[in-house]
């Protein structure tokens, strides 16, 4: 996989290949990737969870402990949790959101996706999303996975991530060209 050989440079990469090779044998793949997105959830919505994964101040047992509780909570498979354990007992924790990115990104390549990040003004309707999958589609000549989400402040239009290529058509980015050919 030519995506994953890049990915697997970094210590994140590293971890997220070992995870998807174990979850792979155990045809556990899409579980654990659910896992990882419910875990992430988790840690975008909880200020608290996220400070203490990146606190360097808390002992392996303790957070393994809430590690644990976590997995619990959120009710991860066996593999996942193992997982989360081997984070904590090697006080890498604070690794945890880039592991999810590039587990992501590893998955999506063996099954031959690529994951368009789409910032818009305003939520998309499930009629909407599937249509600008399927032109991302095109374009790409590979099943996009779209991640979307909002961000007020590009006023309209749309802005696009395809891992290093983006497409911004966001009213903001266009007003500020409009404000610089204006200025000479």
């Amino acid at each position: 996989m030519e995506v994953s050989s890049g990915i697997t440079a970094s210590l994140q990469g590293r971890y997220a290949s070992a995870l998807y090779d174990l979850a792979r044998e155990q045809d556990a793949v899409s579980t654990v990737e659910g896992d990882l997105e419910k875990l992430s959830a988790a840690i975008r919505e909880s200020a608290d969870l996220a400070a203490l994964i990146r606190n360097p101040q808390v002992s392996r047992e303790a957070a393994g402990k809430v590690v644990e509780g976590i997995a619990s909570l959120l009710g991860l498979a066996p593999l996942t949790k193992n997982f989360l354990g081997v984070l904590a007992g090697n006080r890498r924790l604070s690794a945890l959101p880039d592991v999810v990115r590039a587990f992501s990104a590893i998955a999506a390549a063996a099954r031959g996706e690529v994951t368009a990040e789409v910032t818009t003004a305003h939520p998309l309707d499930a009629a909407q999303l599937a249509d600008l999958s399927a032109k991302l589609k095109e374009r790409e000549g590979r099943d996009v996975k779209v991640k979307a989400c909002v961000d007020p402040e590009i006023l309209g239009g749309l802005v696009v991530r395809i891992g290093s290529t983006m497409i911004d058509s966001s009213i903001r980015t266009r007003l500020n060209s409009l404000a610089q050919a204006m200025k000479g």
